[in-house]
């Protein structure tokens, strides 16, 4: 993963996914179901219904099973000093009201001012549970975003990738959005922030799986940056010219022709070794334009689960009114470790959820013009065997 600035160190034991499930027991389900028949009482004056759960999963987006898990990774760090957090009536908060809180207000993207109205809380517990749940969860659920860390995981990812589309030894694709912000001119560090489409934006630049599971994001970068630019600030980047990463297994495409592990972006990036971007051009060969018309189907992928990213956690979609800068890549890692929760805990509520494909409304397509002549004759070879000829 990519270098989050801001992100703190704490010296905790990193539980596992297996442990932190198991350790909800029968009796902690049953004391959720009893939480939420007391949340539905606080926030809208009525019983819930006994199955509950639509209004559930309208509420919060995910399952109840989804968040008791959420719940089991952070119930440490939320419960340790939690006594001071309390209703406006003086009671205090259970570990489901503080994940309550803090996932409506990173699903919502509402003011502190609304959430708090809406929970019975003053806006500052919302801003300080808020924030305790980002700490707890870029520590506890930084598992659920790494990269393929075994040859089986890696090989299942690149046969997806070519049952999809057909592309071979593809291991990802990389795509950037911009988290747009509101700076008063007044603000000294404003014109740092300035895009090319003149908003006030943060870069996210993401690489993603089959799955539309991150699989390394770099942040906190000014969106005026170029996408290449970002990559090249990346250690991901750096990883893979050192021949530390994107370096399994090759695939022969025919005899004495064989090409190594890459991932694909668009045309704002280089091309490289490792990194395939489409032909640029019109009339092009017939080869030429179904690798462009295949490369362009795989890199869908990508672009829809940035716009679920955003679309699930509105905190980071639309403009944000004047964010801390050192907070705001926290926050946005977390929202991406949630979107890789859902997909891993196989939530069917995002089933739900419609794709779209626009995560970055407004913004042109950049363009890259570094070449590398072990790229060239990467993308030559894929774009013969894709259309049925053989490389040499």
């Amino acid at each position: 993963m990519g270098p989050i600035r801001g992100l703190r160190k704490r010296k905790k034991t990193e539980k596992k996914p297996e442990e932190n499930a198991s350790g909800s027991g029968s009796s902690e389900k049953e004391g959720t179901v009893n939480w939420w028949d007391e949340f539905m009482k606080r926030i809208s004056g009525i019983q819930s219904p006994s199955n509950g759960l639509d209004k559930f999963e309208s509420i919060f987006k995910i399952s109840r099973k989804t968040f008791d898990y959420i719940c089991s990774l952070v119930k440490e760090d939320m419960m340790a000093k939690s006594a001071h957090f309390v209703f406006a009536n003086g009671k205090p908060l259970s570990l489901c009201d503080q994940v309550a809180v803090a996932l409506r207000r990173l699903s919502s993207g509402d003011s502190l001012v609304t959430i708090g109205d809406s929970f019975g809380l003053n806006h500052s517990t919302v801003s300080q549970v808020t924030w305790r749940f980002v700490e707890s969860m870029e520590e506890r659920g930084l598992h659920h975003l790494k990269w393929p860390s075994t040859e089986a995981e890696m090989a299942e990812i690149k046969s997806k990738f070519e049952k999809a589309r057909g592309l071979p030894n593809c291991c990802g694709v990389i795509d950037t959005t911009h988290i747009m912000m509101c700076l008063p001119a007044s603000e000294p560090t404003s014109h740092l922030w300035l895009d090319q489409e003149k908003n006030h934006s943060m870069v996210v630049q993401a690489i993603v799986d089959p799955d539309m599971r991150f699989r390394d994001i770099v942040t906190g970068w000014p969106g005026k940056m170029k996408d290449w630019l970002v990559f090249q600030s990346s250690t991901f980047y750096k990883l893979c010219d050192q021949g530390e990463r994107l370096n399994g297994k090759k695939v022969e495409l025919s005899k004495g022709s064989e090409i190594r592990e890459y991932i694909i972006g668009d045309s704002g990036y280089p091309l490289l070794p490792y990194l395939v971007v489409p032909y640029e051009g019109k009339d092009l060969p017939e080869s030429r334009a179904e690798f462009n018309r295949r490369h362009f189907a795989t890199r869908v992928v990508a672009q829809r689960a940035l716009a679920r990213l955003k679309d699930m956690w509105r905190i980071i979609q639309g403009v944000m009114w004047r964010p801390d800068k050192h907070r705001l890549p926290r926050i946005i890692l977390v929202c991406c470790l949630l979107h890789n929760i859902i997909i891993d805990m196989e939530d069917d509520v995002q089933d739900e959820m419609p794709l779209s494909h626009n995560h970055d409304q407004g913004y042109h397509q950049q363009f890259c013009r570094t070449v590398d002549i072990n790229g060239v004759n990467l993308r030559d070879k894929l774009a013969l065997y894709l259309s049925g000829i053989m490389p040499p």
